[in-house]
């Protein structure tokens, strides 16, 4: 049977300072990965490392997903920190203080900024990485999408929108990529209580704990052990699925 264990696996978070990419990064240690956490925020991201390195082999790098050249400069830097990368997580996007617009009241430069962040800069590092996950064999891409794209979350077009070609683009990394070995899959959270979601309104908020098949506020260690297991040995045959971590608010 194969392991879902990440032991001596290699494993890069994007959007690793703080909030689920945190979580994500932290897990990983915990679970026996060496891990770049790679994030604009540096000073939060130093100060991340120097709490997760306690637990295990933890690595800083600065990344600006909106800067093509930062991306290759990563994937090259976390080659030299780790060996080798086994697992790359997309979890960097902008999602804080866009929402609560409709259509019609977002800005273009908002738009484009989100666009470019969330749909390009994933790209851009599946791109930057797959020579090193092809090196490894049996290398892993999860993709940190959103259910808001799944029930069409009003007032936050942009972001519903760059997290639905997230979904999209998986599927077809999925179809690309498999015959070099890569499991391409992503995940759709729901709300969770991180920084990120902190401006977001109380009644959105009611209205995931009150949808829900399980009525309750979405923690980080909820959504964790999905892509766990997604970066696993045991996820080898499992590439191009999304998989909703939403306590049941909508289901896939």
């Amino acid at each position: 049977m194969k392991s879902i264990s990440l032991n001596s696996k290699r494993i890069v978070v994007t959007g690793g300072a703080r909030g689920l990419g945190r979580a994500f990064a932290e897990a990983a240690v915990e679970a026996g990965a060496s891990v770049v956490i790679a994030d604009i925020l540096e000073d939060v991201g130093r100060e991340t490392v120097s709490d997760i390195s306690k637990k295990g082999d933890a690595y800083f790098e600065g990344v600006d997903l909106g800067d093509p050249e930062s991306i290759v400069t990563l994937a090259q830097r976390s080659v030299q920190h780790l060996g080798g990368v086994d697992g790359l997580v997309n979890c960097a996007a902008i999602a804080t203080g866009i929402g609560g617009k409709m259509a019609d009241e977002i800005d273009i430069e908002t738009w484009d900024r989100v666009m470019t962040v969330n749909v390009r800069g994933t790209w851009l590092a599946v791109r930057a990485f797959s020579p090193a996950l092809r090196d490894a064999g049996n290398g892993k891409i999860v993709n940190i999408a959103s259910d808001t794209a799944m029930w069409g979350a009003p007032k936050l077009l942009h972001y519903v929108a760059s997290k639905g070609a997230v979904i999209a683009m998986t599927r077809s990394l999925a179809r690309e990529l498999g015959n070099d070995g890569i499991a391409v899959n992503a995940i759709a959270p729901g709300l969770t209580l991180v920084e990120a979601t902190e401006y977001v309104p109380e009644d959105r908020h009611r209205q995931y704990i009150d949808g829900r098949a399980m009525n309750r506020e979405q923690q980080p260690e909820d959504v964790t052990g999905a892509v766990m297991y997604l970066l696993s040995d045991a996820a080898d045959f499992v590439t191009g699925q999304l998989l909703p971590v939403n306590g049941g608010f909508v289901f896939n």
